[in-house]
């Protein structure tokens, strides 16, 4: 009976720890090798920032996976780390996550001391409470961990950093931080990164990898010059090669230099042989290359076989990628998309249901999902219907992105053609009528509802 009332206080004291056993940091148990991955990587290669909250984090997935003995080991790494450095206050997270592990252990003893190396820690600081601190270093801390653990965190992440900036608004770490996860939530044009970004920059002028970042901002905004002068500096550093090598080579595939963009993604598969990210680069790259043979106006480069097989190319590096991550919802689109292609009508299919199915996504990302579905519908099945009932889930999502103006046009393209050729007449009219009030152009929605109205007389005397 006491031994249970002293795991109840011990739990009941874990429960009030800043860790990442009590940070909620949300991910799906089968995308935990990738992540697992993903952090060694990080501690590896990412050689211009403290790894010791990537130390902590990967002791937290090891724990997640049963290996404690691993995530104890994750620890000692971490502590030994945050010794040299003399991170005084963030100490504090490695102790609470130690506390836990022996906990589930079943270790109370070993608990109990690293809880009291916590409450020492908030004493000696000062803290109003007992067993954690509100402080800079630990929303810091809480930022990069849900920073890496996936897009369903990247709110509170950014949320976690500014917070941290109240406090030293011109750390360059928070800023390179809050940077970050501004640019990960940065959805097509609407540029809350772009000053982040570039005072990141500013405040980090050695660090290649928050540069690349910069240039792919600038990139999307236009501003070409600057983007590949920040892309060539990056490359010209030692640091963080193979993270330097991977945002370069989207960099210059999306400026269509797809050659250079495979020999870095290359480069950079040497030493992260395992990485989803850049297979599913390097799917990008094949199925980009396949685009512009067909599309090519000269008729002797648009070989079948060729297509056929950068179409093939592409489809196995995105099996790589959902292997690797199997909820990367945009994997499974761009797959569908590539076997589409070659007529593996199928298989589309089954991959486009599996992203359609999927939970949890951001908006932008679900209204892509739908456009993409809706084209390979009315250009690769030939039904209209289908396509349009996707341009219109899509619209229905009430977010104004990109992909939400895709669908628009989309929408307003499919309804004007079949005006033309009296397809469905009231409906069509109808669309367009939708098109033009979600354009906020409501006196040319009113003259095609009118319109329909009237079509819809003269097609039935009674009504």
């Amino acid at each position: 009976m006491g031994e249970n009332a002293g795991a109840d206080q011990v739990k009941e004291n874990l429960l009030q720890l800043k860790c990442h056993f009590t940070w909620t940091l949300l991910f799906e148990d089968i995308d935990i090798p990738d992540l697992e991955m993903r952090i060694s990587e990080e501690v590896e290669f990412l050689d211009i920032m403290s790894t010791v909250g990537m130390h902590n984090l990967l002791a937290y997935v090891r724990h997640l996976k049963g290996q404690h003995e691993g995530a104890l080991q994750s620890l000692r790494e971490a502590e030994a780390l945050a010794r040299r450095e003399q991170l005084g206050r963030r100490s504090v997270v490695t102790w609470g996550n130690c506390a836990w592990v022996h906990y589930h252990m079943g270790s109370l003893a070993e608990a109990q001391s690293y809880l009291d190396k916590v409450e020492n820690t908030c004493k000696e600081f000062a803290s109003p409470f007992r067993y954690r601190m509100e402080c800079a270093e630990m929303h810091c801390e809480e930022g990069w961990a849900l920073l890496k653990c996936g897009g369903r965190n990247y709110r509170r992440a950014m949320a976690c950093f500014a917070k941290a900036l109240e406090a030293e608004p011109e750390n360059p770490e928070y800023n390179t931080g809050y940077a970050v996860a501004a640019y990960r939530q940065d959805c097509d044009d609407n540029n809350i990164s772009l000053e982040p970004l570039r005072k990141a920059v500013m405040l980090n002028p050695a660090d290649p990898y928050i540069k690349v970042y910069l240039a792919l901002k600038l990139q999307d905004t236009g501003d070409t010059d600057e983007a590949e002068r920040h892309i060539k500096e990056a490359l010209s550093s030692t640091s963080c090669q193979t993270y330097v090598f991977r945002y370069a080579a989207k960099y210059y595939r999306r400026k269509g230099c797809i050659d250079k963009a495979l020999q870095l993604l290359h480069k950079a598969l040497q030493t992260s042989p395992e990485s989803g990210y850049l297979h599913y680069q390097i799917g990008l790259c094949y199925r980009q290359q396949m685009i512009q043979l067909k599309t090519s106006r000269n008729r002797q480069t648009r070989r079948p076989g060729s297509i056929k097989e950068l179409a093939q190319r592409a489809i196995c590096e995105f099996q790589k990628r959902v292997k690797l991550r199997p909820t990367f919802e945009m994997a499974y689109v761009c797959m569908a998309e590539a076997q589409a292609e070659i007529y593996h009508y199928e298989e589309a299919e089954a991959n486009f249901q599996i992203a359609l199915n999927m939970k949890n996504l951001s908006g932008h990302i679900e209204q892509d999902i739908h456009f993409r579905y809706g084209r390979y519908q009315q250009f690769h099945q030939k039904s209209e219907e289908n396509a349009i009932t996707h341009y219109l889930k899509g619209l229905k999502i009430e977010e104004k992105s990109y992909a939400w103006r895709k669908l628009l046009n989309a929408l307003e393209k499919v309804a004007e053609r079949r005006i033309q050729e009296n397809v469905r007449p009231v409906e069509s009219t109808s669309l367009l009528g939708l098109v033009h009030k979600l354009k906020g152009n409501m006196p040319e929605a009113l003259l095609y509802y009118e319109k329909a109205l009237r079509l819809t007389g003269e097609m039935n005397p009674e009504f």
